[in-house]
């Protein structure tokens, strides 16, 4: 049977970090009734460790002790600019979370990704061989080193049956500073990972935004440029939008504006969940275009959107209710991976994410990290985010 345990260490000190956890994540599977004297089947078969910065240059030494004491199958680990742990999100100071599950009957595929400068330019080595046809991709990158995004869409290409969730390690400021360990192994480029297949894995991802006006069909873009919606400049609509609304709403269209860009184009309605949330960059007056964070193409369908606390509390409050009401979660646990944008900078108050996630969800064995950019599924296709709750739910 499927087990689960998280633990959460504030400790100063590494050692002491490392002990606290691990004790108490024998601790907890001990009262699950594994384990015994001479046994090893309370050992996890996975282990997912969130560090924070002040841990990067001692992560070799930690991830070493802890498989010494757990003896995991497989052992990812990450540095972050905050840590998550049960309900709380330590966003100062020193602390290790982990993850912990027990699934003897899934089968676990590690990967250690590196880019490789080559004639044709550059590429991804490392991809191993797959036996069977894994569902879930747990990825943890560097986001000065690893083309998360362009992996990502070749793979939805490629392997459109796999889903991909994790996060940017978010420590350092500039390359080498992130550090990232795959079992025994320590790097500060690239990308670590595992393939989970037999895993029951839901995914939540919260872009923190919601829908403002009507959806419209892009009839004249160029790159990132959306240039007609419906046959009107995209800056037309915009305008148009913003004399509809009041003045609060006008007010997060000035300081919050984003374009949703629908994955599915098959669905008759467009809700909640169905669109890819990008940044507005900029706008030409002359022309009347609208500049955003991702290609977008003449005939999908856009609609804008508004991003602020008020926004985001009720969005993850809505997806993960909606994930309480058609999931198995007790007895569960869960990987966060949250925007470093969010927490107390977005909501003015520190435990936000972690706290909606264990108000509704809770109690869970739930660690996580702040990431420097979150990887996440959204209609279907996995994508890479910012600003985002990237939530994986293990099923019992």
């Amino acid at each position: 049977m499927n087990r689960f345990a998280a633990a959460l260490s504030a400790h100063p000190v590494p050692a002491h970090a490392v002990g606290e956890t691990a004790g108490e994540i024998l601790e907890r599977f001990s009262a699950q009734g594994f384990g015994g004297e001479g046994s090893n089947e309370g050992d996890p078969d996975l282990l997912v460790c969130f560090a924070s910065a002040q841990f990067a240059g001692t992560l070799d030494d930690m991830v070493h002790a802890m498989r010494n004491l757990l003896e995991p199958r497989v052992l990812l680990a990450m540095t972050t600019s905050a840590v998550v742990g049960g309900a709380r999100e330590i966003e100062d100071g020193p602390a290790l979370s982990v993850f912990a599950a027990r699934v003897p009957d899934v089968t676990l595929t590690p990967v250690v990704l590196q880019v490789e400068q080559t004639p044709d330019g550059a590429s991804v080595v490392g991809w191993p061989e797959l036996d069977g046809a894994p569902e879930t991709l747990l990825l943890l990158a560097d986001p000065f080193t690893f083309p998360v995004d362009s992996f990502v869409r070749r793979l939805n290409a490629d392997r459109p049956e796999l889903t991909v969730v994790g996060g940017f390690a978010s420590a350092a400021t500039g390359p080498g500073g992130n550090r990232l360990a795959l079992d025994e192994r320590v790097v500060a480029d690239g990308a670590v990972g595992v393939f989970l297949e037999g895993a029951r894995v839901r995914t939540v991802v919260s872009q923190g935004c919601r829908p403002m006006g009507q959806p419209w069909v892009v009839t004249r873009a160029e790159g990132t440029f959306l240039q007609e919606l419906a046959g009107e400049p995209a800056l037309q609509r915009l305008r148009e939008l913003a004399e509809s609304v009041g003045d609060e709403d006008r007010e997060l269209l000035r300081r919050g504006l984003h374009v949703g860009i629908v994955v599915d184009e098959h669905r008759a309605d467009f809700g909640r969940g169905d669109f890819l949330v990008r940044n507005v960059i900029g706008a030409d007056r002359e022309t009347g275009a609208i500049a955003i964070g991702d290609r977008v193409e003449v005939g999908q369908t856009v609609q804008f959107h508004v991003r602020d606390a008020a926004a985001a509390d009720e969005d993850l409050r809505a997806l993960v209710a909606a994930a309480r009401s058609t999931s198995e979660v007790g007895d569960g646990g869960a990987l966060l991976f949250t925007g470093n944008g969010r927490g107390r900078t977005m909501f003015g108050t520190p435990d936000h994410d972690a706290g909606v996630i264990d108000e509704l969800l809770g109690p869970l064995p739930l660690a996580g990290g702040s990431c420097a950019g979150e990887i996440g599924p959204v209609g279907g296709k996995s994508f890479l985010h910012s600003l985002t709750a990237s939530l994986a739910l293990f099923a019992p």
